[in-house]
């Protein structure tokens, strides 16, 4: 049998490191599209990575841009790809309204241009292609939110979502393409990245731990998300294209989790209890122990538009493609804090420099200083 080859957009992201690894381990042959960047910004594949030059190589990037068009051609045309996954997108809600354009011109218009670069090089019958969709398209709408819940985007990120939820479901019904939007509830891991809240929750904790950080800065305490791990998911994502028939589908655990919960459990995997003071923006979370602030709540990091509860139900899944997430919400966290834990405790660098920056301005909120994770991008608070 030939090998299959995919050709996967947000490479070097967490989705698209988890499934690098997947598809590599179910002997594909894979090629990312990175974007040219002057600083590195390959840290989660560059384990995958491998001289060109040797020989047996299945790991390949390309530099790419959704917002290309006839880079995007000439990459499905070199690649020849049996499967395209696209997980490239400015993927921070918060984000999405300081940047609205750039969000829309990635996230909707740069699934059409991948669409489009398949019906121009004639290969609607012989390419199946995957849309990263995602859980924000639901918005406020009652839960559980299933394949037939109707859709309220509440973000600029959401609205350009929705865009390219339809016109995969479009170009699937124009034009034959085996084209399936992946509607994945929230999902992390231990390389989710560090603007993410419960990324910020899980490093905020390490750093609080090793004595370098003070207290952590959060929005809305009460927002409650279906959390699930990265890894579960991309197994999803890959079912999801080899169905004979191209659906739709919801990926979720079927249970949701408020940010303060997720902050306590945190706390507790290194033998801090929280108890919580007030309410609103005057809220506090204190170590029982101790009594020391250890969470403030900040307006700063509230979204003009909150999205309050998203629960997905994950029926349609379980029942045609027999998939089913694996790791509980309590072992997510704890995963993500002992990786935070034990990546900081290795950066020796760090814990040298700590007091001469302690003065700096930090990139960092919620701490005296400069972050303890100097050098990495700033956290916003939004349970992206």
């Amino acid at each position: 049998m030939a090998t299959k080859r995919a050709l996967i957009t947000g490479v070097t992201g967490q989705d698209g490191t988890y499934l690098s690894e997947l598809l590599l381990e179910k002997g594909y042959e894979v090629h990312g599209v990175k974007r040219r960047s002057s600083s590195f910004n390959t840290g989660r594949v560059d384990h995958l990575y491998a001289d060109p030059h040797q020989q047996g190589v299945r790991f390949h990037m390309h530099y790419g841009d959704l917002t290309d068009p006839t880079n995007l051609i000439r990459l499905v045309q070199q690649v020849q790809p049996d499967e395209i996954y696209n997980l490239g997108a400015q993927s921070h809600v918060q984000v999405s309204f300081e940047t609205p354009e750039y969000t829309g011109n990635v996230d909707a218009l740069g699934t059409l241009r991948l669409l489009e670069a398949i019906r121009i090089l004639g290969m609607a019958d012989r390419v199946r292609f995957y849309q990263a969709s995602t859980s924000e398209l639901y918005g406020n709408a009652p839960a559980p939110q299933s394949e037939t819940t109707p859709f309220q985007p509440r973000s600029p990120y959401a609205a350009a979502k929705l865009y390219s939820y339809w016109i995969t479901v479009n170009y699937r019904e124009a034009y034959g393409i085996h084209a399936s939007n992946g509607i994945l509830f929230n999902h992390e891991s231990p390389i989710r990245g560090e603007t993410f809240v419960t990324r910020k929750i899980t490093r905020a904790v390490a750093a609080i731990d090793a004595g370098l950080q003070d207290r952590l800065y959060l929005g809305n305490l009460d927002s409650r998300r279906d959390w699930g791990h990265a890894r579960d998911y991309v197994r999803g994502m890959w079912q999801i294209l080899q169905q004979d028939t191209p659906e739709d589908y919801v990926l979720a655990t079927g249970e949701t989790h408020s940010v303060r919960e997720f902050v306590e459990l945190a706390f507790a995997r290194i033998g801090r209890e929280i108890e919580w003071h007030g309410t609103g923006v005057e809220e506090q979370g204190r170590c029982r122990e101790t009594g020391k602030v250890l969470i403030e709540v900040s307006a700063k990091y509230f979204r003009p538009a909150e999205v309050d509860l998203l629960l997905g139900d994950p029926t349609k899944a379980q029942d045609e493609m027999g998939w089913r997430h694996e790791t509980t919400f309590p072992q997510l966290v704890s995963e993500m804090v002992d990786a935070d834990r034990a990546a900081l405790n290795g950066n020796n660098e760090t814990r040298r420099n700590h007091d001469r920056n302690a003065n700096e301005t930090g990139r960092e909120e919620g701490l005296g200083g400069r972050s303890p994770w100097h050098g990495r991008s700033s956290a916003v608070a939004s349970p992206s």
